[in-house]
């Protein structure tokens, strides 16, 4: 299949907002409980206007979505940034996050980040083995540290040197 990318718009709030709160409402890869309003997609805007964020299409529809956000906002992190990527459910186990991270991965260096991380749900275990084949190793991991329907779980760090 071919996938094309593009810088995230207004236009494509709609179809972002559907993918993340798939993920919201039923599972733990994303922390919020419940579906998050269409409003939220603002932040996703001001991210993209110092940081890469894409939709990621196929036949013209968006399948998915992917951006580089500050760890930190002070300039001595300025090296580093996360990761955050999420495809359409009917989308996964096709390659499509390789080609994700590899985008991310080619806008980083273009910009000086040395390092990316990864937040992770330990209730997400495919996103954390995709992770370590990828090249990311785990660097640290909070206990308990969520609680979503009702259920803890831990958070997991993962970082990739580029």
């Amino acid at each position: 299949m071919n996938y094309t990318f593009e810088p995230m718009s207004q236009e494509h709030e709609k179809d972002v907002m559907d993918i993340f709160n798939y993920y919201t409402e039923n599972t733990f890869y994303v922390y919020p409980e419940g579906r998050i309003p269409n409003q939220f997609y603002s932040k996703f805007l001001e991210i993209g206007k110092f940081y890469p964020a894409f939709v990621i299409k196929s036949d013209n529809s968006v399948i998915g979505f992917c951006l580089l956000r500050p760890y930190n906002p002070f300039p001595v992190f300025r090296e580093t940034a996360e990761v955050s990527y999420f495809i359409r459910k009917d989308f996964t186990g096709k390659g499509v996050g390789s080609i994700a991270l590899k985008k991310l991965e080619e806008s980083a260096s273009k910009m000086g980040i040395k390092r990316l991380l990864a937040d992770i749900s330990s209730e997400n275990q495919n996103s954390i083995n995709f992770h370590l084949k990828k090249g990311f190793i785990e660097c640290g991991r909070f206990r308990n540290a969520g609680k979503k329907f009702n259920q803890y779980f831990n958070v997991v760090w993962m970082e990739k040197e580029l």
